[in-house]
């Protein structure tokens, strides 16, 4: 088995760990390894989608009640296995595609920027004055982490305005996401519990 095949099932091992950590009552049976993506799916939340094809995998979480195709909130994690580019080039590729979906859409707002347990991360949000797709407003907020291994994306998306409860609750989430990696201590994973 390559190294890099390694990695891939090592990561979508953890993903279905971390959400196994999140959803069930009993704790996590083994410490994660390689190069993972913390990202617990919130509470009130169910998983709507969930796929993996070639180098991406992706989750949807819709609320409880919603689905993936009538949805007025989700949060989406994506990972892009081998992917290496830097947060603010990654932001500005999806912008030039959100634009092109979206007339009218205006700049990615780059809100934070930072390194986060030594991995560079960047914080923005997106707007979509009119989705054509649903006639709606969209907002994105987007988190990007460029990891050793693979890019990691978390996205929280609202066809409406939040409000400051919903300001401050999905702000902290984002800003909870990390990457860790258990080859090196000083970006060492958290310990699992027995």
């Amino acid at each position: 088995m390559t190294k890099a095949l390694q990695t891939l099932l090592q990561t979508s091992f953890t993903i279905a760990a971390l959400f196994c950590a999140a959803l069930c009552a009993y704790p996590a049976a083994a410490e994660l390894v390689n190069e993972n993506l913390l990202a617990g799916a919130p509470s009130g939340y169910k998983v709507g989608f969930h796929d993996k094809q070639g180098n991406l995998e992706m989750t949807e979480w819709v609320p409880a009640k919603e689905t993936v195709e009538n949805w007025t909130e989700m949060v989406t994690v994506q990972i892009f296995f081998g992917l290496k580019m830097p947060p603010e080039q990654f932001m500005r590729s999806l912008e030039s595609r959100w634009r092109g979906a979206c007339p009218g859409a205006g700049d990615a707002q780059p809100i934070v920027g930072s390194l986060e347990n030594g991995y560079p991360s960047l914080l923005w949000i997106l707007e979509c004055p009119k989705n054509p797709a649903t006639g709606k407003p969209e907002l994105t907020w987007i988190k990007g982490v460029q990891g050793n291994d693979s890019f990691y994306v978390v996205q929280k998306a609202f066809k409406f305005m939040p409000n400051k409860e919903q300001i401050t609750r999905w702000v902290e989430y984002l800003k909870a996401v990390r990457v860790c990696d258990s080859r090196l201590a000083e970006r060492a994973c958290p310990p699992t519990r027995n």
